[in-house]
């Protein structure tokens, strides 16, 4: 039986989270506990990277996170961001986001709908003479660094932020009493196992999002119950609703 869920992201900000709707109908107690956070990256290790922003013409967002560290660090290298500047966002949300730190003009800022690089792309193509600074965790493949190469763009990734561990206080780690774990990252499921060095799944569901989140936990010798996203259930809260009332029945 399912009674008591942890989902691996921070509490969703509206009310009108479909998890919430899941809590009521399905009796279920829903804690929100991220296991991974974001920190940003020093000036001191930034600089090693031997990168200077300011010989770049435009800069592509992939996250809040990446704009909040690219302007931070902006800030504490005493980097003045000219007025200029082109942004391209995979995403409008993300786009919007960078009003928190300069003025929104729309001729300088580009996105795109899916919230895949891909389909910004051929927006930057339009753009071929920019030269393209792309902020990054320290947790990233070369995927993107190839999809600009095969469309010919100047351009440089950069890490700028680091995924690491969210602590469990020796408090949270006694009353760890949950019948289901959703993971989001396979990052969280590294946290797991550092926070967790004996961890026994037993009759603990794990549920994930993403395919390198699923092959984490078959990497990791532990048993997958439900793996998201699929043909039928797009979102992690469809294929969690259809899980609980299989479980249910």
């Amino acid at each position: 039986m399912i009674n008591k869920v942890l989902v691996s992201q921070p509490k969703p900000s509206s009310e009108k989270s479909p998890y919430y709707d899941i809590a009521e109908k399905y009796g279920v107690e829903l804690v929100f506990r991220p296991f991974i956070k974001v920190e940003g990256m020093t000036a001191k290790d930034f600089r090693a990277q031997k990168v200077n922003i300011l010989d770049y013409t435009a800069i592509v967002f992939t996250s809040r996170h990446a704009i909040d560290h690219f302007f931070t660090l902006a800030k504490e290298l005493r980097v003045a961001i000219p007025e200029d500047m082109k942004y391209f966002c995979v995403t409008e949300t993300i786009s919007l986001y960078i009003q928190k730190y300069v003025q929104y003009r729309k001729r300088k800022v580009f996105f795109g709908s899916t919230g895949k690089i891909d389909d910004l792309i051929p927006t930057m193509v339009k753009h071929k003479q920019e030269k393209y600074l792309v902020p990054m965790s320290d947790v990233h493949n070369d995927s993107v660094a190839k999809m600009l190469d095969a469309k010919k763009l100047q351009h440089r990734e950069c890490v700028m932020y680091r995924t690491v561990s969210n602590d469990f206080t020796p408090e949270e780690v006694k009353t760890f009493d949950y019948d289901m774990l959703i993971f989001f990252s396979p990052s969280g499921i590294e946290s797991l196992t550092k926070n967790f060095p004996g961890f026994k799944q037993g009759d603990i569901a794990i549920a994930t999002f993403g395919p390198s989140t699923a092959q984490a936990v078959k990497d990791a010798g532990l048993r997958l119950d439900l793996e998201a996203p699929s043909e039928k259930y797009p979102s992690m809260t469809s294929a969690l609703q259809h899980f609980l009332e299989e479980k249910q029945k």
